[in-house]
């Protein structure tokens, strides 16, 4: 009885991991859904980012030109992959980090300011672009890298902005209009969300 009981539990233990292990897609499945948030013509030429059959977070492929993809996170519910300039990259690998060492949002938000001012982390000077694409559960296939419907929206950093320096709101006043998010801040950048219709971007 005991030895049934034991088999019963570990069976339940071993189906338990199993549903809490994602499927992790074919690579090029995987590069195809990141390079969707890139302009067209950014996207043969983009370092990608991704998951190996062993869930780690690898480099899918090495690119050529300035745009750095992340792929969808298989673990996550719905789409979400992302592109940005390469400049950011240090910034964005930090978060990275400092997320898989544990760390809560704000934690990750005070510690790379503290960093970025003591010239530990060096943001870009110039201004740089990510672009989100996301869609919900059930309009994208992983396993192909196709998508139904998706979002694409716009942000451009640009360190230490203010509402003075570039002459944008502080919240948008109609669809799709710019405003400047993180005034003053390492992070400060300009929001841009354009009006859902108008986003499909396959």
């Amino acid at each position: 009885m005991k030895t049934l009981i034991s088999f019963v539990t570990l069976h339940g233990i071993l189906a338990t991991a199993l549903a809490q292990t994602p499927t992790i897609p074919a690579p090029d499945a995987q590069i195809k859904l990141a390079v969707l948030a890139a302009p067209a013509d950014k996207r043969d030429g983009a370092t990608v980012y991704g998951y190996s059959p062993k869930n780690e977070f690898v480099v899918l492929r090495k690119g050529t030109n300035e745009l750095v993809c992340l792929t969808d996170d298989p673990a996550q519910k719905g789409l979400s992959v992302s592109c940005y300039h390469r400049d950011l990259d240090p910034f964005m690998e930090r978060g990275r980090i400092l997320k898989k060492e544990g760390k809560k949002p704000a934690e990750i938000l005070a510690m790379r300011e503290q960093e970025v001012k003591d010239k530990k982390l060096l943001m870009p000077t110039h201004p740089s672009t990510l672009f989100s694409y996301t869609a919900k559960d059930g309009e994208f296939d992983a396993a192909t890298g196709e998508v139904k419907d998706g979002y694409l929206r716009y942000v451009v950093y640009i360190p230490y902005a203010t509402a003075e320096s570039t002459g944008l709101p502080l919240k948008p006043e109609a669809p799709g209009m710019p405003w400047i998010m993180d005034p003053g801040t390492h992070r400060a950048h300009i929001m841009i969300n354009p009006p859902v219709s108008t986003t499909a971007h396959h």
